[in-house]
Parts: structure tokens; sequence; C-alpha cells
């Protein structure tokens, strides 16, 4: 990992600075954070990725090899502690890079959803038509129900995930329009 691709998990231009790399930190790790996705096993283990990223990406930026890295970059942004651009707009870089993520996880929550459905839709169908006809076919009507049914379940839980990312996205466009809205007064 360098530095460039460090400030870009975190959201961040090269003229960051160490508290600009802090604030961001702590933002994301706040919207990503495994936890937040108990309720869903493979959303979990995506965030435990991203996270383990996010850390790899915000422990190179604070050790002495980043900060030798970033005082050959940009002597300035190395030493400052004052922001060499808006607390504001490291946070609108950070709720992107966030948004971005959860968008991601949404589509795959999506696709698991529709092949629920696609689930579903076949094992009724097949349960209805051979259900009805004794022996080999009474078994694959079988199979075919408890498919149907485990379509149903993945709808299911696939919806209420959805429905939380949904939330998270919602609640990161608001903190943008806010965020926007306090730059746009102080100008």
């Amino acid at each position: 990992m360098n530095r460039i691709e460090a400030l870009r998990i975190l959201g961040l231009d090269e003229n960051a600075t160490q508290e600009d790399i802090k604030t961001a930190y702590k933002e994301t790790v706040q919207i990503l954070h495994p936890d937040k996705f108990a309720s869903n096993k493979k959303l979990q283990e995506r965030a435990t990725e991203q996270f383990k990223n996010l850390q790899e990406a915000y422990d190179y930026l604070t050790s002495a090899k980043g900060k030798r890295a970033a005082a050959k970059d940009n002597p300035r942004a190395a030493r400052s502690t004052t922001y060499s651009y808006s607390q504001a707009e490291a946070k609108l870089a950070g709720i992107a890079a966030a948004r971005t993520q959860l968008i991601k996880q949404r589509d795959v929550v999506l696709d698991e959803r529709r092949n629920g459905i696609g689930m579903a839709a076949i094992g009724a169908i097949v349960a209805l038509i051979f259900g009805r006809r004794p022996g080999v076919f009474a078994v694959v009507a079988g199979i075919a129900g408890a498919a149907a049914v485990w379509g149903i379940v993945q709808i299911v839980s696939s919806q209420k995930t959805i429905t939380t990312l949904n939330e998270h996205i919602a609640q990161l466009r608001k903190e943008e329009r806010k965020l926007r809205q306090s730059l746009e007064e102080d100008e």
C-alpha cells in the first residue's frame, strides 16, 4: 500500500493532514463497522474486509513510513496541524466513500433477493405441477416445496437487510446535505 491508495480508502486527497486522516478514519469506522451488519452474515463479512482495509490504510498513514511519504510528497501537509482543506470537505469525502460501499452491499443483497424470488416461484410451480402425482413425482414436489420455502425465507431476510442499508444510505445523504448547506453558509 502507498500513501495515495491509503488516502483514497479514507476518501481524502493528497493534501490531507494528520488531523484530516484521524477525522476521516473515525467517521468511516462509525459507518462501516461490521457490528452494524450483524443481522446479515454476508454483509458482515464484506464489512469486516472493508474494515480491515480501512484499518490498514489508517495504520500506514499514521506510521512513521506514511508520515515520511507525506513529507516527501507534500512537506506542508506532513507538518501542518491546520487543515489543508476544511473538515467539512473531509467529511464529505468520507461520506461519499461510505455511501459507495453501502450501495455495493445493497446491490449484492438485491441479487440475493432476486435469486430468492426465482427459487420461490420455480419451486412453487414445480410443487403444484407434481404435487398431485404419486411416487417419484411426490418426492420432486417435496423438494420443490422446500426450495420455494427457502426462496421465501431468502426474500424476507434480504428485504430486512435492504431496508437497513437504505436507512444508512438515507442517513448519509442527510448528513451530506447538512454539511453542504454549512459549506454554502460559510462562503
